[in-house]
C-alpha cells in the first residue's frame, strides 16, 4: 500500500510539472509573463516597446540639412533676381526662335560648316595625342607604387588638380591671348584641360596593378624598362584605351564650343551666326553638332568593345 500510494503521488507530481511547462510555453508565447499571476505581486506584464527608425540625433541633423537647404535655394533664388515677365513669355519666345530656325540654310554647309566641322576634328584629336603624351609619364610619377618619392608625387598630383580645375574655356581665352585665335589655341586649351583628366585616372589604374608579376620580375633581375612592359603595362592597356577613346570623345564636344571665344572650329561658325541673327544657319550648326556627338558615341562604344 505504501510503495502505491508513493508512486500514485508521483505520477501525480510529474502531471502537475508537465502542465506548468505547458503554461510557461503558452505564456510566453502570448507575450504574458510566464510563472506569475494575479496577485502574488512577483510579476507584471512588460510595457510595449516604440522602435524608432532614427536616433533623435540624427533627426535633429536631417532637419537642419533639410532647413539649410530650402534656406540655400531661397537665398539663390533671391540673389539671382528671377524676373517674373521673362518667365510668362518663355515658352512663346521659345517656340519662335525654333519657328525662325526652320528651314535650315543648307548652302552654308558647304560655304563654312564642313570646313569647320574637320577643324574642330583636327582640334580634338591632336589635343587628345598631347594630353596623352603629357598626362602618362606624370601618371607614373604621382603612382606610389611605382615612383616611391612623395615630392614627385605631390607635384604630378599638384599639376593634375591645376589642370582639372580650369574650364576648357577659360584655358582657350588664355591661350588666345597668348597665341592669337585660331586652332592652335583650341588644341593647347584641349590638351592642357585633359591632362588632369587622363593623368588621374591612369595614375589610379596603375596603383591598382597586382604587384604579383611585377615582384616576380624584379626578383628576377629585370631592368625597369622590362617591369614596365611586362608587368605594369599589360594590366592597364585596357584603362589605357578607355581613357583615351572616352577623353576623344569629351573634346570633341568641348571643341566645338571652343571657337566662341575665338580658339577655332565650328564654334567660330557658330558665334558668326549668332552675332549675325542668321537663325537658320543656327539651327543647322546646332544640328550637325548633335549629330557628330551622337556618331562619335557610338563609334567610341563599338571601339572599345572591339579594344578593350
Amino acid at each position: 500500500m505504501t510503495v502505491r500510494a508513493g508512486s500514485k503521488a508521483g505520477a501525480d507530481g510529474a502531471a502537475a510539472a508537465a502542465s506548468a511547462v505547458t503554461a510557461t510555453s503558452s505564456a510566453m508565447a502570448t507575450g504574458q509573463d510566464p510563472g506569475y499571476g494575479p496577485g502574488q505581486g512577483q510579476g507584471h506584464t512588460p510595457a510595449p516597446r516604440r522602435w524608432q527608425r532614427f536616433s533623435p540625433l540624427v533627426r535633429l541633423g536631417r532637419f537642419a540639412v533639410y532647413l539649410g537647404s530650402v534656406a540655400a535655394i531661397v537665398w539663390s533664388l533671391r540673389t539671382i533676381e528671377v524676373i517674373p515677365e521673362f518667365l510668362y513669355d518663355a515658352p512663346e519666345q521659345t517656340a519662335d526662335l525654333f519657328r525662325r530656325m526652320w528651314p535650315f540654310d543648307w548652302p552654308y554647309w558647304e560655304e563654312a560648316i564642313r570646313a569647320a566641322l574637320i577643324e574642330t576634328f583636327h582640334i580634338a584629336t591632336l589635343g587628345t595625342v598631347l594630353a596623352l603624351m603629357m598626362a602618362i609619364p606624370l601618371s607614373f610619377l604621382a603612382a606610389r607604387n611605382f615612383t616611391r618619392h612623395v615630392g614627385l608625387n605631390w607635384l604630378a598630383q599638384f599639376i593634375f588638380v591645376s589642370s582639372r580645375s580650369v574650364n576648357s574655356l577659360i584655358w582657350a581665352l588664355l591661350f588666345v591671348a597668348i597665341f592669337g585665335p585660331g586652332a592652335l589655341a583650341g588644341v593647347l586649351s584641349i590638351a592642357f584641360r585633359s591632362i588632369g583628366f587622363i593623368g588621374k585616372l591612369f595614375c589610379e589604374a596603375l596603383e591598382e596593378a597586382h604587384p604579383g608579376p611585377i615582384e616576380a620580375l624584379t626578383a628576377a633581375g629585370a631592368p625597369r624598362s622590362l617591369v614596365l612592359a611586362k608587368g605594369y603595362w599589360p594590366q592597364v592597356e585596357p584603362a589605357f584605351w578607355s581613357l583615351a577613346l572616352l577623353r576623344w570623345d569629351i573634346n570633341i564636344r568641348e571643341s566645338a564650343v571652343l571657337g566662341l571665344v575665338g580658339a577655332g572650329g565650328i564654334g567660330v561658325a557658330l558665334d558668326a551666326a549668332l552675332n549675325n541673327l542668321y537663325w537658320d544657319q543656327v539651327g543647322l550648326i546646332l544640328a550637325v553638332i548633335f549629330a557628330v556627338v551622337i556618331v562619335t558615341e557610338v563609334v567610341t562604344s563599338w571601339l572599345r568593345a572591339r579594344v578593350i
